[in-house]
């Protein structure tokens, strides 16, 4: 009965833990385009880009590690982890556009843009599961008050336990 329950409330934390992703993702995502195109009027557009992407890449993973995944302060692995994540990502999109640019000779800006943006948002998704299951995990564990089936277990394994002299603890080691 308690673990229908605990699947039940699973799903709506997931979607709501999703939807800070895009949320917070999101946001920075169009902050960044912003904040390369006026810096591009600065210096060269290759290096503004570069600039933005590290800068919004650890922005959104401190975002995440805060109010996504509510695991506190984003440890430098975390921020490696994370960049890695979207390395692959952007990977992932410019595999999708060169694969389109090899099958169409002349593709129009719609298919360019379904393509572009269906990549983006299956390496969105993988990036999310990743960070979910992986980058964020242990401090969403360690974070995470305990559940109401872990005490219950605890008080009944005290409660059954009896006490073992040196020779039966050094047998079950």
């Amino acid at each position: 009965m308690e673990s229908a329950h605990s699947q039940e409330q699973a799903a709506p934390a997931a979607f709501a833990t999703f939807a800070r992703f895009v949320l917070f993702g999101g946001g920075v995502g169009v902050a960044s385009s912003l904040a390369v195109a006026a810096l591009a009027s600065w210096i060269p557009w290759a290096l503004a880009n570069a600039l933005i992407t590290v800068v919004s890449t650890l922005l959104a993973t401190e975002l995440h590690g805060r109010f996504t995944f509510g695991g506190g302060r984003a440890t430098w692995r975390q921020h490696a982890q994370s960049a890695g994540s979207a390395a692959i990502a952007y990977a992932v999109t410019c595999a999708a556009m060169l694969l389109l640019q090899q099958l169409v000779a002349a593709p129009g800006a719609v298919l360019e843009q379904v393509v572009y943006l269906s990549a983006s948002a299956f390496a969105g998704v993988a990036r999310f599961t990743l960070l979910r299951l992986v980058v964020f995990a242990r401090s969403r564990s360690q974070a995470a008050p305990t559940g109401g089936t872990a005490l219950p277990v605890q008080a009944a394994v005290t409660r059954t336990a009896a006490p073992a002299g040196p020779a039966v603890l050094c047998h079950a080691a």
